[in-house]
């Protein structure tokens, strides 16, 4: 069956009115901040306007460990959201928005895909609110209240040497990662080393998701370290005067904005913090108001099980103080064989032939992965279904060998087919979903606030990731002491690893054992509410590929946008 391109289907989409979307929520539409016909941001007072209304279940969606390609979570999402109206519930869908960088780097689109999309495709793409350049305005606002300060003496005593904040820009910009500013004569600055990251890896995006409301926010932002004295006393942006313009820079964009799908699911799209460095889920503000509008809450949570769902479960319900009722964990064909070892794949090329063929043993060789994801979510006590998200070029037997290997761990399991077939390919998933979110709760979070960072670290990387123990390089150890010494020891930790391995190496296929964590630094958002150890080498700028997506989007004289996929 050929399936049309996923823009063809976005732009052949039946859009209803913000209104009616808003109406599937019980939202009232007074509440509503229209930007067009199609997209609206939501007032804050919704939050307490429907605080009376019944809690609906709360799911998140997570997934095995991710070939390059992806395995289609924010698909899956989007095609459950749907899926629910097909059994007689009502879904909302609460998402991330998207990075224009890597929308014009190598992914060209993140609005999920096939006949399971947020609509209009190309606003949730490309500017959609104007919350990233709120996000960029604010983050850089500090940035040049930073050096105004250096620049007319410095009265919180800052060391340029340790000064940590940066700027940012939404765009893939490899040239810009190392910078020097304050070039040019005295009149222009102290010159010192900086550089630039993308936005979704600002600290602001991440108080952004994590705030419950403006005042947290405001608190947020004026906790902000934005460098250390030579004493190595924190500097906050509250120490330099510059948390209350950011506040204003963020008043609106801490608005959650309303879209819908292409079967016009109601989908709240807000934030979007990178999926190493920060936590990478959507926003706290949206999964409160969107937990009222209908019977089941359907968020996504970054990369694999051992990334975005550890983070989802212990730094945002932390701060929100929501629990969640069940899990999804997306698996697929190509990356359970890719798991065994037989096959490389490399985005931008084009599949090795061999792994198309039928090869059931080579799933159950990569199915190691799977037991060790859906492990990951019973340890923190929530009910996991396994999502077979289905490709034309899977074969039944490979589908059978999935289901073996998620019932072999007591998990229910579906076959999804939400690419191809919308809401009603994935209604088997929501029957599943369904029947796990109604079993009793035991959420639990997997350490508590008052255990030191490097039992926190310790504990994620031996009973998440299933290291043998941690390896602490001396600028770590130094940096972990530097952060107890000025009280930020009580902060959950977000380690930054590769998202293409359980481990840290990414080499490293399957469910690794007898290996050791390395962290090589550790950083604080303090702010936003994390302590985060790095362990490799983390990119917070991406570049531009040899044929990246900006080569080919473009706009017609008729106004219509090309090139997104």
């Amino acid at each position: 069956m050929s399936i049309p391109s996923d823009l063809d289907i976005a732009q052949a989409a039946t859009l209803q009115p913000m209104d009616d979307v808003a109406r599937q929520m019980d939202l009232p539409t007074e509440l509503l901040e229209r930007h067009g016909s199609d997209v609206a941001k939501i007032e804050l007072d919704a939050i307490e306007a429907m605080a009376d209304r019944p809690r609906a279940k709360y799911v998140v969606v997570t997934a095995i460990t991710p070939t390059p390609l992806g395995e289609g979570k924010t698909t899956t999402t989007v095609g459950l959201g749907q899926a629910f109206s097909h059994i007689g519930k009502r879904g909302v869908v609460a998402i991330r928005q998207p990075s224009m960088g890597p929308t014009f780097g190598i992914k060209g689109g993140a609005a999920g895909g096939g006949y399971s999309q947020v609509v209009p495709m190309e606003k949730f793409n490309l500017h959609l609110t104007g919350d990233f350049h709120a996000v960029t305005s604010a983050h850089n606002m500090l940035s040049a209240v930073l050096d105004n300060h250096l620049y007319q003496g410095n009265a919180a005593g800052l060391d340029p040497y340790r000064v940590t904040w940066r700027r940012v820009l939404d765009v893939n910009d490899r040239a810009l990662r190392n910078v020097v500013t304050g070039l040019g004569g005295r009149m222009d600055g102290v010159p010192r080393e900086s550089g630039f990251d993308i936005t979704s890896a600002s600290e602001v995006m991440a108080v952004l998701a994590l705030s419950n409301d403006l005042p947290e926010l405001r608190a947020r932002l004026g906790r902000i370290v934005v460098g250390y004295t030579r004493d190595g006393d924190a500097v906050t942006a509250e120490d330099i005067h510059g948390a209350g313009a950011m506040a204003a820079l963020m008043r609106d964009a801490l608005k959650p904005n309303l879209m819908q799908t292409l079967e016009n699911t109601p989908v709240l799209v807000h934030a979007g913090p990178f999926g190493n460095i920060a936590h990478g889920n959507s926003s706290i503000v949206a999964d409160r108001i969107g937990i009222h509008g209908g019977d089941y809450l359907v968020t996504e949570a970054g990369f694999g099980a051992d990334m975005g769902a550890e983070r989802f479960f212990n730094i945002k319900c932390r701060a929100s103080g929501m629990t969640p009722d069940a899990a999804v964990v997306v698996a697929t064909v190509r990356a359970l064989k890719a798991h065994s070892g037989n096959h490389r794949i490399v985005a931008g090329k084009e599949l090795p032939p061999a792994l198309l063929e039928e090869n059931p043993d080579e799933v159950h060789a990569g199915g190691a992965n799977l037991r060790k994801q859906i492990e990951n979510m019973r340890i923190h006590g929530v009910s996991p279904v396994v999502c077979i998200n289905a490709f034309p070029t899977d074969h039944d037997s490979e589908h059978r060998a999935i289901r073996e290997i998620a019932e072999s761990m007591g998990a229910r399991v579906a076959v999804s087919t939400h690419f191809a077939d919308g809401g009603r390919g994935a209604a088997e998933l929501a029957e599943a979903v369904a029947e796990a979110a109604d079993e009793p709760s035991h959420f639990q979070l997997l350490y508590p606030d008052d255990a030191s960072l490097r039992e926190k670290i310790e504990t994620v990387a031996t009973k998440v990731y299933g290291a043998d123990g941690v390896d602490y390089a001396p600028a770590a150890t130094s940096s972990i002491d530097l952060y107890e010494r000025n009280g930020f020891g009580n902060l959950p930790v977000c380690i930054a690893k590769t998202h293409l391995s359980i481990s840290s190496d990414p080499k490293l296929l399957g469910a690794p054992t007898g290996w050791r964590m390395p962290v090589r630094e550790v950083r604080a958002s303090v702010g936003a509410g994390f302590i985060y150890p790095i362990c490799g080498d983390m990119r917070t700028m991406p570049g531009l590929g040899k044929n990246p997506a900006a080569h080919h989007i473009d706009v017609k004289p008729d106004g219509t946008i090309v090139g997104l996929f």
